[in-house]
């Protein structure tokens, strides 16, 4: 029988590199905010999936203006975040004490496709552990003190997320003390031993965290 499928949404922005007067998570594509738009994909993958979302305390009473201004109804929890993206994921682990597939999600990657949403639960199924992951296509280089060298870029991934892991899993790995070399949730869990399957993503699937980026978005989303 499958484990039930929960899904952890952290959204920690501030719009620094956006040169935005609120939060990068707040601003709006297509007439609502980014966040909305990442919480209606999980939803329309699976609608009865419990959703967890993870906010800066001093951002709660702003997204809950935000929903009452776009009627914004789709069900989902409130957890205050921490210092880090590792405390705040740690927080939004402590909702969950049943068994169950955990998916932890940048609330900004609001491009993610369903069908990259599935293929990591179904992995993760399997294997406890899964990320999505695209090819490298430019050239790339390795920087070193004095020099850099080209590397053959197939060796490498772009990562992304969803992460899905099995709840129990992803918690223990969550009791380490935090090191800056945990960058995702994949380092987080691979701390601890276990290996990490690879999926694959879907491209349009950017961390939509710059100008840039946010035009990209609006392109694709039109």
């Amino acid at each position: 029988m499958s484990k039930p499928k929960i899904t952890i949404i952290v959204a920690g922005g501030k719009g620094e590199r956006m040169k935005a007067y609120i939060p990068k998570q707040f601003i709006e594509i297509q007439g609502k905010p980014i966040l909305m738009h990442t919480l209606d994909v999980f939803h329309q993958f699976e609608a009865s999936m419990k959703l967890i979302l993870v906010l800066p305390a001093v951002q709660i009473d702003l997204w809950k203006e935000l929903c009452i201004v776009h009627n914004f109804s789709l069900n989902h929890e409130i957890i205050p975040g921490g210092n880090t993206r590792f405390d705040s994921v740690k927080n939004g682990l402590e909702a969950i004490s049943a068994p169950a597939l955990v998916a932890v999600h940048d609330g900004v990657r609001a491009l993610v496709s369903v069908d990259t949403i599935a293929r990591c639960f179904e992995t993760a199924e399997k294997f406890d552990a899964a990320i999505p992951v695209v090819d490298l296509v430019d050239s790339i280089r390795q920087v070193t003190e004095n020099a850099s060298q080209s590397v053959d870029r197939n060796s490498f991934k772009l990562v992304q997320t969803p992460q899905v892991f099995d709840a129990e899993l992803l918690k223990k790995a969550y009791e380490q003390e935090y090191t800056p070399l945990f960058t995702d949730d994949a380092s987080v869990v691979e701390a601890l031993g276990a290996k990490i399957k690879l999926v694959e993503g879907n491209r349009e699937n950017i961390k939509i965290t710059t100008e840039f980026d946010l035009k990209m978005a609006e392109s694709i989303m039109s």
